[in-house]
């Protein structure tokens, strides 16, 4: 069968202690699949670099690249292997679209990978292999990747595009049920109409095009993942909203 792709805004770090419809979602979301995934590709955006990178550690660490927040946060452990195997693939089909991977051997998870993981298998069950971020590049390179990867859905693994629907960091609210700002209600529901009218040169353009571009996503690397889970799949919609913290949005997008 052929899997989903998934593209995830994970919000602030607290993600896995916090309850609600996100939360609620990330539990459910491997029981709405045809299939239990092999193995999980994650593009985090939090995993920056230049050329596109691929861990191979076998046994990755649990990366606490945050603060300010509760103590036990930091003493939760994503448990999951690594999946070198699925890197060697991963590389392989990036090579023949003409890119040229590198591999990474000490790579752990870091927020933007296990923070969502952790909520989608607990136990750590399932081999990932994460994939970086080119923040210099642009969408339609990330686009470009998502389509060499496509052969994957094939193959039993679920590719999970992790960033952030919005991302202004300055306009973080400490009320964490706090309403969001109208600029990045605009921009979220832009976002999710023209995913759903799978307009890609728009998403592409998204700079130019968006409403209030600039202050919902001052720098693309929170969004880059979007365009790796939209090039690797098919026609999207959305199957998680809201907000967190005022402008944090929790939207989700699922790409068959």
């Amino acid at each position: 069968m052929t899997l989903p792709t998934f593209f995830i805004s994970h919000g602030a770090p607290d993600l896995p202690i916090r309850t609600g419809p996100t939360q609620d979602f990330l539990r459910q979301l491997l029981a709405t699949l045809p299939e239990r995934p092999t193995a999980i590709l994650a593009i985090s955006a939090h995993w920056l670099t230049a050329q596109p990178t691929l861990s191979t550690n076998p046994q990755p660490q649990t990366i606490y690249d945050f603060g300010g927040f509760p103590p036990h946060l930091s003493e939760m452990v994503y448990r999951a292997p690594g999946s070198p195997t699925l890197a060697e693939r991963v590389a392989e089909l990036l090579t023949q679209a003409g890119f040229a991977p590198r591999f990474n051997s000490r790579r752990g998870y870091d927020h933007g990978a296990w923070t969502p993981l952790i909520l989608m298998d607990p136990a750590g069950q399932i081999p990932v292999t994460l994939l970086s971020v080119q923040s210099r590049e642009t969408p339609a390179h990330h686009l470009h990747l998502g389509k060499a990867l496509a052969p994957l859905r094939d193959e039993g693994v679920l590719i999970i595009g992790s960033g952030a629907a919005t991302h202004n960091m300055a306009a973080f609210n400490g009320d964490y049920h706090a309403a969001p700002p109208t600029w990045a209600a605009e921009f979220d529901r832009w976002l999710a109409e023209t995913i759903a009218q799978n307009d890609l040169t728009a998403l592409v353009n998204y700079r130019q095009i968006a409403p209030h571009a600039q202050r919902n996503h001052p720098t693309d690397e929170h969004l880059l993942p979007l365009f790796v889970a939209l090039g690797a799949g098919g026609k999207g919609h959305q199957v998680n909203q809201g907000f967190t913290y005022g402008a944090f949005s929790m939207a989700a997008y699922r790409f068959d």
